[in-house]
């Protein structure tokens, strides 16, 4: 007689959660065009208040910066710009197939022998585990080299505020923004206020916070002793996830900005480094998109598998 369990396998637990993912995203799209209507029609009716643009002539939305800005954005900051996407593309991935409770395709355990000075017994962990882990290394690394250029060229006068006016200035900003005028502004030479504020709030604010709880939830803080009691791994998982959604959020509107207020001159900026409107930085963008489907479709468990093997057992 052959008896089978009641409970759900846990493959059919990951798609039934990764089904109510995408009823939960669908939900939230709808919620989220009805918000941005509602948003729109408010901020067109605030307009017609002679205060409110006495506000914004007052408040163009612009600080104008410190002595000594560099002026115009740097190659190097493209293939930041690139490499960042990059990760967060795979992070982002990652990160939804670690909470969908899908078992892993396999479980790669580190070999001591390999790492003699390693300590205890050998940590065994799912691919989607050990691929996001590197994935986070990796864009830590190049978090790293982008805050040392930052410093070292002067570029963090663009992005970090310096003056209490880019409160009402950002207030403006996203009034004009929302009533789809947007503020005029010549991002080659300085950001707007509430472009500061948001490159300022990634750089120094979240980043650092999914860092922090990234090593959190990982091997590498201690089991216990006053760094566990200090910060919980309850509140960890309950940073974690608004960070990267945040993150979402913010790629999202850049995105639709970017193509909504001149794509070749801002693709132009980010990718060829030029204050130009050719199709120069187009095309090294859509050649960046490329790497990334490429690197999205190529990052299956084979693939991942044999790459794992590399620095420890792999098995399943």
């Amino acid at each position: 007689m052959t008896v089978t369990s009641s409970k759900p396998s846990r493959a059919s637990a990951a798609a039934t959660w990764w089904r109510a993912q995408r009823k939960r995203v669908i939900w939230w799209t709808v919620i989220a065009l009805v918000a941005l209507v509602v948003v729109v029609l408010v901020a067109r009716w605030l307009r017609t208040f002679p205060a409110i643009e006495q506000f914004i002539e007052t408040y163009p939305g612009i600080v104008p910066p410190p002595e000594g800005t560099p002026v115009g954005i740097p190659a190097w900051l493209g293939w930041q710009h690139f490499l960042n996407s990059f990760f967060l593309l795979l992070l982002v991935r990652t990160g939804f197939q670690l909470r969908s409770k899908q078992r892993p395709p396999g479980f790669w355990t580190r070999d001591n022998s390999r790492w003699p000075r390693t300590k205890r017994n050998p940590r065994r962990m799912g691919i989607f585990l050990w691929f996001h882990l590197w994935l986070d290394a990796f864009w830590v690394l190049n978090g790293v080299v982008y805050v040392v250029l930052l410093f070292a060229t002067g570029q963090w006068l663009r992005i970090v505020p310096t003056d209490w006016a880019v409160v009402p200035n950002s207030l403006s900003a996203a009034l004009q923004y929302a009533s789809l005028e947007w503020p005029t502004e010549n991002s080659w030479v300085v950001y707007n206020a509430l472009q500061q504020l948001a490159y300022f709030a990634i750089v120094f604010i979240a980043s650092p916070l999914a860092i922090l709880t990234g090593l959190r939830l990982s091997s590498i803080w201690p089991l216990e002793g006053p760094l566990v009691r200090a910060f919980p791994e309850k509140l960890a998982k309950a940073v974690h996830y608004p960070v990267m959604l945040f993150f979402l959020a913010f790629t999202f509107v850049h995105v639709v900005l970017v193509f909504t207020t001149g794509a070749l001159a801002k693709l132009n900026q980010m990718y060829a480094a030029r204050d130009t409107d050719d199709w120069v930085g187009f095309v090294v963008f859509a050649a960046s998109v490329v790497v990334m489907v490429v690197a999205w479709v190529l990052a299956k468990p084979p693939l991942l598998k044999r790459i794992a093997a590399s620095s420890g057992r792999v098995q399943g």
